[in-house]
């Protein structure tokens, strides 16, 4: 049998690995019978020689094969999907699309990571919510699913388990942007849903790993293709992460943002992600015969009520108490009467009459994840309160003086820098020039 030393001379080298080859190394990540350093140094080679079309698929299959494997009841064939974004800023599109999924007949066991960096995560979100509990065995997932139709929970200690060991290593060796790594660690876990249909939103822009479309395309195009080549039909959408999703970006705020979304009362660009990535989901799963259709049942299912009360629900079989759920969905609720509040709020007042042309999504997630509404490695609190609620949109006119943005802070209040930056964010145009919101969706890569 080839040793470790040997593959990762064999792959230093920029020579292909078998398949075989790629079963014993993930193995014995899984089986921890290989050196951390020796992990790291196939990381290191993998990254600089890349891997081809074949090996990717292997490592991804491997990778997906260490630990569990889900399996669902026949009668959900076909129906069982899920999504999967590269991260961004008020990305809180999970948390509307589930529940309305789950209103149009599908089953959406959604396996959610937390926020890292500027980026937040869906599982930090969900957890602002009093009781919400993210940690749900496989036998509960299908349970949740039986009588709901989703669920959004963390990746459970069985899914996987290759996968955590080579992501917590990612980081302290420099190997996050590999293409191979990236592919295998998104589609394996993916894979391991046993999914009928699977969604990619990947991201490019200011606020996104990928600065430029052509870039995010190349990562889109690499993970449909592992995707489908492991039987799940998957799509990709590239989508522009230059300003935030929606006007509320921090846990409990999104949350608040996304009960609204599903009362009928969301903003455009949130509504555009969650129809276009539904739509696609029900077009594939042959729910409906095209993406058009696709997209008016889901728009239907929130804007009715029908994934608000999916959410509710999901959110008692999660754990929440009946009445702390039926006071968030209600009609008309103080929300701060459930969710925790910061204890200072200051609004930002535009230096001039003008247009704003534009917010830089970046500027504001960077200064909020600083102020601890997000972490900086694996593990660490974040504070569910902190936030900003931007007060006006892109094209609006704005008056000298009035507020623009307000800011959520607990402890840790803003240094004079951080304020200045914050100011900076906004790109006000003379008094005639407009610039209307452009869509987020730029491009779809559709399943062959």
């Amino acid at each position: 049998m080839t040793s470790i030393p040997d593959l990762i001379r064999k792959k230093r080298d920029g020579e292909a690995l078998s398949d075989a080859e790629i079963k014993t190394f993930i193995s014995s990540v899984t089986n921890k019978t290989i050196q951390e350093s020796q992990t790291g140094a196939m990381l290191m080679a993998i990254w600089q020689k890349g891997m081809v079309d074949a090996e990717i698929e292997a490592l991804t299959r491997e990778m997906m094969s260490s630990g569990e494997v889900m399996s669902w009841p026949k009668a959900w064939a076909g129906r069982v999907v899920d999504k999967h974004s590269t991260g961004g800023v008020g990305d809180k599109v999970s948390l509307v699309l589930a529940p309305a999924l789950a209103a149009c007949g599908c089953m959406v066991p959604m396996i959610s990571g937390r926020g890292l960096a500027h980026t937040g995560g869906t599982l930090d979100k969900l957890e602002s919510i009093p009781g919400f509990n993210i940690h749900q065995s496989t036998a509960q997932i299908q349970e949740i699913l039986g009588s709901v139709g989703c669920c959004i929970v963390g990746q459970t200690e069985m899914l996987v388990p290759a996968d955590r060991v080579l992501y917590g290593l990612r980081d302290t060796t420099s190997t996050v942007d590999s293409l191979p790594l990236i592919a295998g660690s998104i589609i394996s876990k993916k894979g391991a849903e046993s999914l009928s249909a699977l969604v990619l939103d990947v991201k490019f822009g200011r606020a996104a790993l990928y600065k430029d479309q052509e870039s995010a395309k190349e990562l889109a195009q690499l993970l449909v293709n592992v995707a489908n080549g492991l039987g799940m039909r998957t799509a990709a959408v590239l989508s522009c992460m230059d300003a935030t999703i929606g006007r509320y970006v921090g846990n409990s705020l999104e949350v608040i943002e996304s009960l609204e979304t599903l009362k009928g009362r969301g903003p455009d660009d949130l509504m555009e992600l969650v129809t276009t990535l539904g739509g696609l989901l029900l077009m594939m799963t042959g729910l409906v015969p095209d993406q058009s259709e696709g997209r008016r049942q889901i728009s239907d299912a929130v804007i009715g009520g029908a994934a608000l009360a999916k959410f509710r629900a999901m959110m008692e079989a999660q754990g929440v108490a009946k009445e702390t759920a039926g006071r968030l969905c209600s009609a008309h609720t103080d929300y701060y009467s459930i969710l925790r509040k910061s204890e200072h709020q200051v609004e930002l007042r535009s230096p001039e009459d003008g247009v704003v042309l534009d917010v830089d999504g970046l500027v504001l997630a960077k200064v909020l994840h600083t102020l601890g509404a997000g972490r900086s490695k694996a593990g660490e609190p974040v504070n569910h309160s902190v936030g900003a609620e931007l007060l006006v949109s892109v094209g609006e006119k704005v008056e000298k003086g009035a507020s623009w943005l307000r800011l959520h802070y607990d402890d840790l209040a803003p240094t004079p820098d951080q304020m200045s930056r914050l100011r900076s964010a906004v790109t006000l145009g003379a008094r005639g020039e407009t610039r209307r919101r452009q869509n987020l969706v730029k491009e779809l890569l559709l399943p062959k």
